[in-house]
């Protein structure tokens, strides 16, 4: 499927299958088109060309339908701050027409299940970001979808609790719930079970981490020097055959021809006088296979 604006490709003839009961990951950097796949696989924008269905029913044509059997947790999901967590609830619990009887049920499973039966009582407007994403999961659950489409969960969420939301993600897998996740957190991508790697609209890349990671062109060499940050930009001059990225306190030098790419960050280092401390092969991470793929400019599926 595609969705233009204008002249602009959102989504560039996007091809992919989400399995029943998995938990799925589309990844790539901000504008990639992430969020527009999101709302058109949820029926709230019409694809400008090709087409998607969700459940069996068709995203053109049975937008209402597919919106019975999902959750969606967009990026600013409508929580209403001057709401308890457990008012929020009940009315989400209200639009999807939930019936009376065994809702209070569901609730308190929801409530326990989030972790937020202690602040049931709280202004939704009082929660920490972390908090008001669980209540956010609660609200879309409320109605036991079988698919469930989650643009950008823990965008800004503090690392404690991506974790805790995480938690909670595995867990509706053991339900059998189909889980739809998007992130901009290339180290996320090691939490799905299959993944595509998007940018600008095109897919890049498909497949679990480890058949992704196996499109690595070459291997990898961690550095670790002084003054990091500047090491990766005088890399990156100095060796144009290679892929270099910045990963904390340590720069990853990708090249086909490993032995000569050692060789030319030395070179390169201590000519800008840059102590080295350490250089090393290590496996690649996604956000390797990223770049690279990214810079060759190639469409891959393994």
């Amino acid at each position: 499927m595609s969705r233009t604006f204008g002249s602009t490709f959102a989504v560039d003839r996007l091809t992919l299958t989400v399995k029943e009961g998995e938990i799925f990951g589309l990844v790539g950097p901000d504008g990639a088109g992430k969020t527009t796949v999101m709302r058109l696989l949820t029926g709230i924008l019409d694809p400008t060309g090709g087409e998607g269905w969700v459940m069996g029913h068709s995203i053109k044509k049975e937008a209402g339908k597919i919106h019975e059997e999902i959750g969606y947790m967009s990026q600013r999901f409508a929580l209403y701050p001057d709401l308890s967590v457990l008012e929020n609830i009940q009315f989400y619990a209200d639009l999807y027409d939930v019936p009376r009887r065994g809702r209070e049920g569901r609730i308190e499973e929801l409530l326990s299940f989030s972790n937020l039966t202690p602040f049931r009582r709280r202004l939704a407007g009082n929660l920490s970001g972390g908090m008001k994403q669980k209540l956010g999961l609660a609200c879309a659950l409320i109605h036991t979808p079988k698919v469930l489409f989650l643009d950008e969960p823990t965008n800004g969420v503090d690392p404690v609790s991506r974790r805790d939301f995480w938690r909670i993600l595995y867990r509706l897998l053991k339900e059998r719930v189909t889980i739809f996740v998007s992130t901009a957190y290339l180290d996320e991508a090691e939490r799905f079970q299959r993944l595509a790697l998007l940018h600008e609209g095109k897919l890049l890349a498909l497949g679990t981490p480890e058949e992704v990671k196996k499109l690595f062109p070459g291997e990898i060499l961690e550095v670790r020097c002084a003054n990091p940050r500047r090491a990766s930009a005088i890399l990156r001059e100095a060796l144009p055959g290679a892929t270099v990225g910045l990963f904390g306190e340590r720069v990853h030098v990708g090249s086909r021809e490993p032995d000569r790419a050692r060789q030319g960050v030395e070179k390169a280092l201590k000519d800008a006088g840059i102590s080295l401390s350490r250089i090393q092969p290590i496996e690649p991470v996604l956000e390797d296979v990223f770049v690279a793929v990214l810079s060759s400019g190639r469409e891959a599926n393994p």
